[in-house]
């Protein structure tokens, strides 16, 4: 490719990002754009003290490690093939839980979620509850495996029972 055409490509990229950006503006808050453009916790982790995966019913899957210290979680990541809306709430819900206690942790629910990033459009509200499900599922199996670790569970998203 010769310099004018990596510029062009390159006018091209950004205008598509900006015209993106502009679109996503229009449908969600500002806090969803922050956590889907700069997400926290992001990432598998190695030898967590449990972990859990959840496909939901739109097909997305949502995994989500942690690391507990005295019954707190100490270091909480996740990873999602979802939309950015899944990665929004990916993002709050690690956030949200690392340095509460377990007790604590598993209650947060996909309403504590929606709150936090300021709502979702009605088609996305199932992220906040796959993030949710994903969560309550790890600290689940850290309770059942006396530790859990690397407890992985891979199902349809049911609705939250607390």
């Amino acid at each position: 490719m010769s310099r004018a055409q990596v510029s062009d490509f390159d006018c091209m990229v950004e205008e598509l990002q900006r015209l993106v950006i502009e679109n996503a503006r229009a449908h969600y808050s500002p806090q969803v754009i922050e956590e889907w453009y700069h997400p926290q916790n992001i990432g598998r982790m190695s030898e967590p003290d449990a972990s859990a995966a959840v496909r939901g019913w739109c097909g997305d899957t949502m995994e989500i490690y942690l690391k507990v210290d005295n019954g707190v979680i100490a270091e909480v990541t996740f990873m999602t093939d979802g939309c950015g809306p899944s990665v929004a709430c990916g993002s709050m819900v690690t956030s949200m839980a690392r340095g509460l206690p377990l007790d604590e942790a598993q209650q947060i629910s996909p309403d504590d979620l929606l709150q936090a990033l300021g709502g979702l459009p009605e088609e996305s509200v199932h992220c906040a509850q796959l993030a949710a499900s994903t969560l309550y599922k790890a600290i689940v199996g850290y309770r059942n495996e006396e530790g859990g670790r690397d407890t992985v569970i891979v199902e349809r998203e049911s609705p939250l029972v607390h």
